[in-house]
Formats: structure tokens, C-alpha cells, sequence
């Protein structure tokens, strides 16, 4: 792995932003982008069909997205509502640099863009979004969702996408196990599939 791989906090390669067109959630809107981050060419395919398909957010509380490279899942959950905070996290400066420009740029103050160790212990989370990066290795992978997954408010939800032929099976099971061990309230399912991805949800409480 490369320093200037996008799973690292600090890219070595210069930042050379550019700006790409983009259509998020039926606005047809300009972003900047650039290399050492994931996805700079646009929007991938899992972040696709995750925005094609989840419900809309908790319209108030606190809303995250996991891993927010640039931005899309972010900016969408903020377009959907604009009343809820959103927290976007990521190890990697330059995509929290360019996810807070993109912010900035599409008039949604209500993006909050932070390192990973700069949320607050005590903040709980309505809703729960990310494409997370697979590839990092099963260790960090499941540190990553240890992290998180335990922070979703009673009766909250999170989806995740994930490619079927990465694992995506065996990922559902160890997030139910994991879990069960922490709350027997947490449910693990598995609604759609679509063009190779897998959406996997986790729900905290039984649905009303």
C-alpha cells in the first residue's frame, strides 16, 4: 500500500483538485475532486445503488456517513434532510477537505466533516450510511464497524453496501454476532441486491 493510497490519513502525492459534474439525489450539481482519495472520478457503483435504494434518513437527530471521501453519501443524506446534522468521518485529510468544499459549494452547513477520533464519545446516531472500504482487511474492516455500529440510537438504522464477491455474506453474519453480544435489540438483514452489491441493514430495535 502506497502513501499516497487513499486509506491513508495523510496522501504524500500534491493535491490537484479538479471539478467533475455529478447528479445527486435529482440535482444535477458540480463537485471537486482529486487523487489519493476513493472515487475521484465520480460516483461509484456501490455508492449507486446504496442512494438508489435506502430510505430517506431520520429528518432530525444526528445522521452518519462512514468513510465520506468526497462526499456524495453526505451531501444526499443533507439534501434529504436538512434538518438533521450530519457527520462525515474519514481517515484521509484531503477527502475531509474536499467533502467540507463540496459542502460549502452546495449550501449545506449542516455537513460536519471530522476525523474519525474528533467526534464526541457521547454523540448517537439516527441514522447510519456508508460504502466502507472492504478492501482495508478484515481487521480494520470490523475495528472500523465496532466503532460505529454500536453508536446507532434505539430504533435507528444503518445500511451498508457491499459487493457480494467481497464478502459481503460473511460480513452480515459477524456484524449479527457481533451485535447480539452488545444489544439482542440489533437485527442484521439483508433487503436488496443489486448489480453485484449487497445492502445490509442493521436496525436497533424491533421495526414499529
Amino acid at each position: 500500500m502506497s502513501s499516497s493510497h487513499y486509506f491513508s490519513p495523510d496522501p504524500a502525492a500534491p493535491m490537484q483538485r479538479r471539478t467533475i459534474p455529478v447528479t445527486l439525489e435529482g440535482r444535477d450539481v458540480h463537485v471537486t475532486t482529486a487523487g489519493s482519495i476513493f472515487s475521484p472520478d465520480g460516483l461509484d457503483k456501490g455508492t449507486a445503488v446504496l442512494l438508489h435504494h435506502v430510505p430517506d434518513p431520520a429528518a432530525g437527530g444526528n445522521l452518519l456517513d462512514i468513510g465520506c471521501g468526497w462526499g456524495p453519501i453526505a451531501l444526499s443524506m443533507a439534501m434529504r434532510s436538512p434538518e438533521a446534522e450530519v457527520w462525515a468521518v474519514d481517515v484521509n485529510d484531503r477527502a475531509r477537505t474536499l467533502c467540507a468544499e463540496n459542502a460549502a459549494a452546495l449550501d449545506l452547513p449542516q455537513v460536519r466533516v471530522h476525523a474519525p477520533e474528533d467526534v464526541p464519545d457521547d454523540v448517537r446516531f439516527s441514522t447510519i450510511w456508508s460504502n466502507p472500504p472492504i478492501r482495508v482487511g478484515k481487521a480494520v474492516l470490523h475495528e472500523l464497524l465496532q466503532t460505529w455500529l454500536p453508536r446507532l440510537e434505539p430504533g435507528g438504522t444503518a445500511w451498508l453496501v457491499v459487493q457480494k464477491n467481497l464478502g459481503a455474506d460473511s460480513l452480515q453474519k459477524w456484524m449479527s454476532s457481533m451485535l447480539a453480544d452488545i444489544d439482542s435489540e440489533f437485527l442484521v438483514d439483508r433487503p436488496e441486491t443489486d448489480k453485484g452489491f449487497r445492502l445490509l441493514r442493521v436496525r436497533r430495535g424491533h421495526p414499529q
